[in-house]
């Protein structure tokens, strides 16, 4: 009996753990494939938020865990400068007409 109330306690604590890792594994996953397809890392990020907050959380929802009650929200990160193009970088048939 005691042997069993042990097992039981310990998975008692596992379990929220294991949910918790599982959350930061999907977030790991998909900031990979983030990175690789070119967005550095410096240039994004990633948050677990609850369910009823993703709409306010000002990104875009990009996956989800723990049983669909958690969202992991992308959000890009610079100012506006650095992600518009400069003027200057096309060429001359590129420009408007003067």
């Amino acid at each position: 009996m005691k042997k069993t109330l042990w097992i039981l306690t310990v998975l008692a604590f596992a379990v929220p753990m294991a949910v918790q890792a599982s959350c930061e594994t999907v977030k790991a996953d998909i900031s990979k494939k983030i990175i690789n397809n070119g967005v550095p890392e410096s240039g994004f990020t990633l948050d677990i938020v609850p369910n009823d907050q993703s709409a306010q959380s000002g990104g875009q929802v990009v996956g989800h865990c723990e049983n669909d009650t958690q969202k992991i929200v992308y959000k890009r990160t610079g100012s506006e400068s650095e992600t518009q193009v400069p003027a200057d970088a096309g060429t001359t048939h590129d420009s408007p007409a003067q």
